[in-house]
């Protein structure tokens, strides 16, 4: 069996995404502040004052959370990065997340007493690059993504005492592990400093050109296959779970998404904490999770390169759309009074909406005047409004995302609660053996 003690890591794009994912079941989060980060957008979402709220909440739960200094800087950048690894290593968080090898340099000098793990983008592939970043202070890679599991394995062979994080979930780059500047020569904006404007998500229309007649011709697409022609799949191994952990060599499982919805960050963080737990109950359901993951926004799932070298299975690339609805809508969230809850969606009275709640919470059944919280013969909890009350007992038709008036719930709810709806129309491609 493998190592039991393998990390469960999700992405904290902010406070509230912080909080959530380690309710959820995470065990530790990543996130950063400012553009030292490879996420400027998640980076922005996140002071130095919040940061440090984070990741006193994350102690307090006897979680971690993990800095991101990933970015590659500039000559002109470089005392400004000295200060902001002062700064960071003040909050005390239990990692900082380094890409360049003079970054890490810096860190050991200026942060001794934090460890240093070694970000994807640094593409460690294999034992004598892994050697040579352990030998500058690293104690943890985080693989690049096109990595097999047995070259995974041959790593901690040859360094059993450095600790192997890999990705399991979340966007794919078009480019080897992120080393793309698609974005910097069309819209100005540089991948590897954190800004990143997506542009392998565009649709592309192709052109044909004779330079001996001048002339220029658009080129007609095949029905059916589309011009979303860099676009990569979502990275899905919740069905490879089990034989990454049966490999022994892999110490933390990372899901990708510090920029992606609150409710993406609750339903990967729940069903890879579900997926784990159950490998080690010998009760581990594929199908489950897959379903549960198809409820969240994605490009269509690809199993990529851990298990399947990229020639062996060609499904990577989703040339249909850029981004699919996903099967659920999130339509509110309870607030930490637990007695109210946010529209995040639109909700109407009568409406049989399901509870989606954080891990290990117990759910107490009522019905009054307000409405009703039950279980269902499928086994899951709803709850269904009789009449929608404001804080101050205003009675509302329905209400809609953008009302930022709390709603009244029929009884408590633990906080971070999540409702949500099936989507009428899903447009999800899934995953496919």
């Amino acid at each position: 069996m493998g190592n039991e003690k393998v990390e469960l890591l999700s992405p904290a794009g902010n406070l509230e995404k912080l909080k959530i994912a380690l309710n959820y079941g995470a065990d530790a989060v990543y996130g950063g502040v400012s553009h030292f980060s490879l996420r400027i957008r998640s980076g922005k979402e996140f002071t130095f004052e919040t940061f440090k709220e984070g990741i006193d909440y994350a102690h307090s739960m006897g979680k971690k959370v993990y800095a991101t200094i990933n970015g590659f800087p500039f000559n002109s950048q470089i005392e400004l990065l000295k200060k902001h690894i002062v700064k960071m290593a003040s909050l005390e968080p239990d990692a900082l997340i380094v890409a360049a090898p003079g970054v890490v340099k810096l860190c050991r000098e200026l942060a001794p007493h934090i460890p240093i793990h070694l970000s994807t983008q640094a593409n460690v592939m294999n034992y004598l690059d892994a050697q040579v970043y352990y030998d500058m202070g690293v104690r943890r890679i985080i693989a690049a993504r096109e990595i097999s599991l047995r070259d995974v394995k041959e790593i901690k062979k040859h360094l059993p005492d450095m600790e192997i994080e890999i990705f399991v979930h979340g966007s794919m780059c078009f480019a080897y592990s992120g080393r793309c500047l698609v974005s910097a020569v069309q819209m100005g904006r540089v991948p590897n400093r954190g800004s990143c404007a997506n542009d392998c998500r565009f649709e592309y229309t192709l052109y044909a050109a004779n330079e001996d007649h001048s002339s220029l011709f658009r080129l007609e697409e095949e029905p059916g296959v589309g011009t979303y022609i860099f676009n990569a799949k979502d990275m899905n191994l919740a069905s490879h779970v089990d034989e990454i952990l049966e490999s022994g060599a892999v110490d933390s499982i990372k899901i990708e998404g510090r920029t992606k919805s609150s409710y993406y960050a609750a339903v990967t963080a729940y069903t890879y904490r579900q997926a784990i737990n159950d490998f080690y109950l010998d009760k581990f359901d594929s199908n489950r999770y897959q379903l549960e993951l198809a409820t969240t926004k994605n490009r269509g799932f690809t199993d990529a390169y851990l298990i399947h070298k990229p020639f062996e299975k060609n499904d990577t690339q989703n040339h249909n759309y850029a981004l699919s609805k996903g099967s659920y809508e999130v339509s509110g969230l309870v607030t930490d009074d637990e007695e109210h809850f946010l529209c995040k969606y639109k909700t109407f009275p009568n409406e049989e909406i399901e509870i989606f709640a954080p891990l290990n919470t117990k759910i107490e059944l009522c019905e009054n005047d307000i409405g009703k919280i039950y279980k269902n013969e499928d086994g899951k909890y709803y709850i269904s409004l009789k009449k929608i009350l404001t804080e101050t007992n205003k009675e509302l038709e329905s209400v809609h995302s953008g009302n930022t008036n709390k709603i009244k719930l029929p009884g408590k709810l633990p906080y971070l609660t999540m409702f949500r709806v099936k989507n009428p129309d899903p447009s999800v491609e899934g995953f496919s053996n």
